[in-house]
């Protein structure tokens, strides 16, 4: 198989992993309620998920570089699909065997996620193809399946019953494995298992490099900064304003909608341009966008086409961030240190989203609606200008100096 077919297979395993994710997000909390009724163990189930898949993300990659990448996939991903069938068909173990095996299948899913994305970069560079054209192209689809992931899982429950839905969730991890297993082939250098050293010298080794490259430290703390804005505004500040300005939900939907299509539009954008635009420069541009004018614009607005087209350019600019850290972490990051730092970065990437549901209902309950927005408005405002503030550490540069082939 040709290199840039590999590259293919192995984004889609990675999609219909990230898909099966989606659909237990729905299936696992459906299968707790039908089973014990209790809202408070759905919260509980779904906290045991999350709650080691950003553990794991940090702290198993020593493991992984141990093993080698590609096998490291694999036995994840067909543990995931073990774990998921056992979860369909034993609901009779009771609710505490479930919590553990969830967190076993969050734990599972962290690694495997994190060495999938390591992998990319060897395949993208054996194919010809520029990292940020990858990185762009992959941020648009993984939005198109957290979009549609969740709506497949009602999907499955309502035409196959939760245990059938939860069985064709484990059928998407199995796939995946599959198809990295026959029809992947790494170059052999980055799979390998690396020079066995001890797992807290490892660790230690990836959070010391990290430390030490300011920029990619600042990059982190933006797009946290954005997470938590992006959960709050979900969890709690649209859902409050639609229900003080529209007197309805009928808006909710709407203003969703319009963010998610913002993006969707952005990485189509990005995906072609990229190469060519400054990276500083865009991923500034991009993370002022993103995070503080749709919060301002809820807090000023009453009017919904305002907020559409305010959240619809946001949107827009949050479509150049991620690619632009993940293309930031395949160059400057040693590859024998990629596994590790690639991880912790994920993790601290995604602390925002807990604590952005969080802060965002007390930041209302505390300080009133309006007061919270602009509160929320003025920290982000403050992180996503930190690049503007803090000096490159390297010249300005463009995609174009990617060290890979352009096709």
């Amino acid at each position: 198989m040709t290199p840039r077919r590999q590259l293919v297979v192995l984004v889609s395993a990675d999609l219909i992993s990230n898909l099966g994710t989606r659909i237990s997000v729905v299936t696992i909390p459906w299968l707790v309620l039908v089973t014990t009724g209790s809202p408070t163990k759905m919260g509980l189930v779904a906290f045991a998920e999350t709650l080691p898949y950003l553990l794991s993300s940090a702290l198993g990659t020593p493991w992984a570089d141990r093993i080698g990448l590609r096998r490291t996939s694999i036995l994840c991903d067909a543990g995931s699909a073990v774990v998921m069938v056992v979860v369909a068909l034993t609901p009779w173990l009771g609710f505490v065997p479930l919590v553990a095996l969830v967190a076993v299948a969050g734990a599972l899913r962290g690694i495997g996620d994190r060495v999938k994305h390591v992998m990319f970069r060897p395949v993208a560079e054996a194919a010809g193809v520029p990292l940020i054209r990858l990185t762009s192209a992959y941020d648009g689809l993984s939005r198109v399946v957290t979009l549609f992931g969740v709506a497949v899982g009602g999907l499955l429950i309502a035409a196959f019953g939760v245990t059938e839905a939860i069985l064709i969730d484990a059928a998407s991890f199995g796939v995946c494995a599959l198809l990295i297993g026959v029809l992947v082939r790494p170059p052999a250098a980055s799979t390998q298992p690396a020079q066995p050293e001890s797992y807290l010298r490892a660790l230690r080794g990836g959070f010391s490099y990290l430390g030490r490259d300011r920029p990619l430290l600042g990059m982190l703390a933006v797009i946290s900064a954005l997470n938590m804005v992006a959960n709050a505004s979900v969890a709690v500040y649209i859902p409050v304003w639609v229900a003080r300005e529209l007197s309805g939900p009928s808006g909710l939907g709407l203003v969703l909608a319009a963010f998610s299509a913002g993006a969707l539009l952005g990485n189509l954008v990005f995906t072609t341009l990229g190469p060519r635009l400054p990276r500083r420069l865009t991923f500034l541009v991009g993370a002022l966008v993103a995070g503080t004018p749709r919060l301002v614009a809820l807090a000023i607005s009453d009017e919904l086409p305002v907020v559409l087209v305010v959240t619809f350019l946001s949107g827009i600019g949050i479509a150049a961030v991620n690619p632009l850290l993940g293309v930031a972490l395949y160059e400057r990051v040693p590859p024998e240190l990629q596994t590790r730092v690639i991880g912790i970065a994920g993790s601290l990437a995604f602390v925002g989203l807990p604590v952005g549901g969080l802060l965002g209902g007390w930041s209302v309950d505390a300080l009133g609606f309006t007061p919270a927005l602009l509160t929320m408005a003025a920290a982000c405002l403050v992180i996503t200008a930190y690049p503007l503030l803090s000096r490159p550490s390297e010249p300005e540069t463009t995609a174009k100096t990617t060290p890979v082939t352009t096709p």
